[in-house]
């Protein structure tokens, strides 16, 4: 099976445990994307959605940093876990289960809304497009990262990081759905949404666990990263 995500629910119970590899991997992430995300956004007191939170990594991350923050996961017991961290940790965060192609939410309801692990795997890219753009505030931005399709990234990802070195479980991707940056960035368009700039993402280092560090990249040929920008009322595109 491809493109599986009942792992997330599977291993909800010990999200934060660190005793899972690649578990450990996707927290480890988090750092790594925001070394460019924080270059792109003040956070401070922004209304922010985690688009596809899972256990609520990322979400925790930006309320830490001072953004009032909303998670969305379709992962129930996920949710659950994240609910549960964060009252450990005194954070207020709101946490709801739900899918990005239709997202409980008021229109311009957010100042960013970031996305992360998650476009390579939804039902309808451009419907989740679409309610991203529909509730961001205007001037508000959109942060993402995703994996690129071509032979490389598909080696990468699916051969080495699934079958060979267990960072991910196998199935978790289907490389078929994985998304060109040019593709990505004409769905951008035609939610109404402004490009912006793109950078890669990848290892950096290894730590004391043998666990990867990851950081921003030059290049983009396996996964990258990137912004875009609602407009302001009244602007031409």
């Amino acid at each position: 099976m491809r493109n599986d995500l009942t792992i997330y629910d599977k291993v909800a119970d010990r999200w934060w445990s660190d005793d899972i590899r690649w578990v450990r991997t996707l927290k480890n992430l988090v750092p790594g994307r925001l070394k460019w995300f924080d270059r792109q956004i003040d956070w401070q007191g922004k209304a922010v959605l985690d688009l596809g939170c899972a256990g609520g990594f990322m979400a925790e991350a930006l309320a830490a940093r001072g953004a009032h923050v909303t998670g969305i996961d379709p992962a129930a017991d996920a949710i659950d876990a994240a609910r549960a961290h964060a009252r450990t940790t005194g954070l207020r965060i709101g946490y709801d289960v739900g899918v990005g192609e239709a997202l409980p939410y008021d229109d311009n309801s957010f100042d960013a809304v970031v996305c992360v692990d998650v476009l390579e795997h939804v039902a309808d890219l451009n419907k989740v497009l679409t309610e991203v753009a529909r509730t961001l505030r205007p001037g508000g931005v959109f942060l993402f990262d995703t994996i690129n399709r071509n032979p490389l990234a598909r080696l990468a990802t699916i051969t080495i990081a699934e079958d060979v070195l267990r960072l991910l479980p196998r199935g978790t991707h289907d490389p078929a759905m994985f998304i060109k940056p040019r593709e990505l960035r004409a769905a951008i368009e035609g939610a109404g949404l402004v490009p912006g700039a793109v950078t890669g993402l990848g290892p950096r280092g290894i730590n004391r666990r043998f666990d990867l560090i990851f950081g921003p990249l030059p290049l983009t040929p396996i996964l990258y990263m990137g912004i875009a920008r609602k407009p302001l009322a009244g602007a031409v595109l």
